[in-house]
């Protein structure tokens, strides 16, 4: 059971979408977020004591209407991230956006928070913003951090090192052989890696002209889901350095859906019509395959569709698996045969990993200036046991 603590706040997708802006943490979040224990059954936060709505309505529309935003101002508005990465001496950055809750039209402000090992804010940065344009997204890095371009191609990313000192990141359209260390920076049209070492971001050697779903483990393997223009099934084929190392068909009568890899563990997620059914997986770098069907985890009962499933590898090789918004399974072990469900402190609007740490966002779905129960982000470093609500510090 959680104990209660003051409300604010992590997530998509990668980021994958804008995510929720509530706007009305404001009252709560002035009490800094008092990284609170939860046990194994931890069911959500206590209430805000929220008594001035039109009060944090008043701040959240200063806040985005405002040209020069303070980094404070957005992120007591916004209340809770959406989303989080970790660089790789444990830094953790942050992103923020409150939107316009009336209309998906109008301004916006945006930011992000950089927080060093200790919990301690090392830099922040905010900007006023479009309503309708996608947020920042970053991926953490080798010494820091590198943002996800906006549009299409390779324009506007940059680096950001752990101090919050911003880098130049250099575009190449010539294809770099995939090695240890780089990073899937934007999956297709186009697809591109990030090489840290030298600050490079360009599309990737041997890629089939036929992938529609990519991944990069840290060994430097891209692993890619292929659709031929035949009636033949679909295939996994990974390859490293642009040398092909294998390919395996994905069993009728599925298709495949996401795909995620890590320490030698893939995983391709099968659909059915619109529905995700199971798993193609390998935890021996492709030497072997099979499905997964059951495990534990009520496929049926997924009703989000394929395109809201989550798949992430820990680095011991185990998956999570879920919906955003949803419910989410763990599995027991590397062999990802059996899994159980997790129990988080609050209802989570995203679930990431990085390494063996599961991190949380509790929000709204979409922007609100109402607050919400067990807001913030929320971090397991013992695969969902025991969860801490982050601190914002200094």
């Amino acid at each position: 059971m959680c104990e209660d603590v003051a409300m604010a706040w992590l997530r998509k997708r990668g980021s994958r979408k804008r995510g929720s802006r509530a706007a009305g943490r404001m009252a709560a979040a002035g009490a800094a977020l008092a990284l609170t224990a939860c046990g194994p059954a931890g069911s959500g936060g206590g209430d805000s004591g929220d008594t001035n709505p039109g009060g944090r309505e008043a701040n959240y529309r200063r806040v985005i209407e405002d040209p020069h935003p303070r980094p404070a101002d957005v992120i007591e508005a916004a209340g809770a991230p959406t989303g989080v990465v970790r660089a790789d001496d444990g830094s953790l950055l942050l992103t923020y956006d409150a939107g316009n809750v009336e209309d998906d039209e109008g301004p916006a402000a945006t930011a992000w928070r950089i927080v060093g090992p200790d919990g301690r804010t090392v830099a922040e940065h905010a900007e006023h913003a479009d309503a309708e344009a996608a947020p920042p997204a970053f991926k953490g890095v080798r010494g820091g951090f590198v943002r996800v371009p906006p549009g299409e191609g390779a324009e506007g990313a940059y680096a950001l090192d752990v101090r919050g000192r911003r880098h130049k990141a250099v575009s190449t359209e010539t294809p770099l052989r995939s090695r240890p260390g780089d990073v899937l920076l934007a999956e297709l049209e186009p697809t591109l890696i990030y090489r840290p070492a030298t600050r490079t971001v360009a599309p990737p050697a041997g890629v089939p002209d036929d992938a529609i779903r990519l991944a990069v483990d840290e060994r430097g393997t891209v692993w890619s889901l292929d659709q031929p223009l035949t009636d033949d099934p679909h295939r996994v084929v990974w390859q490293r350095d642009g040398h092909a190392l294998g390919a395996t068909a994905v069993p009728k009568p599925y298709t495949g859906g996401t795909l995620a890899a890590r320490g030698g563990t893939a995983a391709l997620s099968l659909t059915r019509g619109e529905g995700v059914r199971g798993l193609l997986l390998t935890t021996d770098g492709g030497a072997h395959w099979r499905t997964v069907l059951t495990g534990g985890i009520p496929w049926r009962d997924l009703k989000r569709g394929p395109e809201s499933l989550v798949l992430e590898v820990l680095a011991d090789g185990r998956l999570l698996v879920g919906e955003e918004g949803g419910r989410y399974w763990l599995a027991d072990d590397r062999a990802n045969s059996a899994f159980h469900e997790l129990k988080t402190p609050a209802q989570c609007t995203s679930l990431t990993v990085d390494g063996t740490t599961l991190y949380g966002i509790a929000d709204a779905a979409t922007a609100t200036y109402e607050l919400v129960k067990g807001e913030g982000l929320w971090i397991s470093r013992d695969g969902g046991r025991e969860w801490r609500r982050h601190e914002q510090r200094g």
